[in-house]
């Protein structure tokens, strides 16, 4: 027999396009995805979502205010609220003599300059005391305003003390 006998004219055919193809194919691997499995239920592993932190929420102390001078004891003992945003700064609210007060709360350093004046009037102790020292200062629409110094000694607790324009005065207590 001749080689025209063993002529396979599938297998020219199947030699000449075998590359190409093979070469489409291997084009097309990229846009495959592989999905892992998990293996006892044969269902595609999800990823978990991913875990999102929040910024913490701001502090809220509450303040009890307790008069020390005669001024003060006309009016009697005032709440205040004052919002710690956790940067440094707050807000610091109260209602004095019906009237609201609204202003801000600061923390400052040890060696702040001034720090105790205020604090000073009421003891001598306080500005001694170890702790977040802080000032604030409020107003309200009519001219009445607060100064006021405080000590931070504890999660949510302190003490300090405050002078309103009118003359009272009073030493607060920060309650957790």
């Amino acid at each position: 027999m001749d080689d025209l006998s063993t002529f396979r004219p599938c297998s020219i055919a199947r030699r000449r396009l075998g590359w190409p193809l093979a070469l489409v194919a291997l084009a097309l691997l990229p846009g495959c995805v592989v999905v892992p499995a998990d293996h006892h239920r044969n269902l595609p592993v999800v990823a978990p979502p991913p875990i999102v932190v929040a910024p913490p929420a701001p502090q809220v102390l509450n303040v009890r205010l307790y008069p020390v001078n005669a001024e003060a004891n006309r009016i009697g003992m005032l709440a205040a609220i004052v919002v710690d945003k956790l940067n440094g700064h707050g807000s610091f609210t109260l209602n004095y003599d019906g009237r609201v007060m609204q202003g801000e709360a600061s923390r400052v350093a040890s060696d702040h300059p001034g720090f105790g004046h205020i604090l000073s009037d009421s003891s001598s102790e306080v500005t001694r005391m170890a702790g977040r020292r802080g000032v604030a200062n409020a107003a309200t629409p009519h001219g009445v305003s607060a100064q006021c110094e405080y000590v931070l000694t504890g999660p949510g607790s302190g003490v300090g003390a405050c002078r309103m324009s009118d003359g009272a005065r009073f030493q607060m207590h920060f309650t957790p």
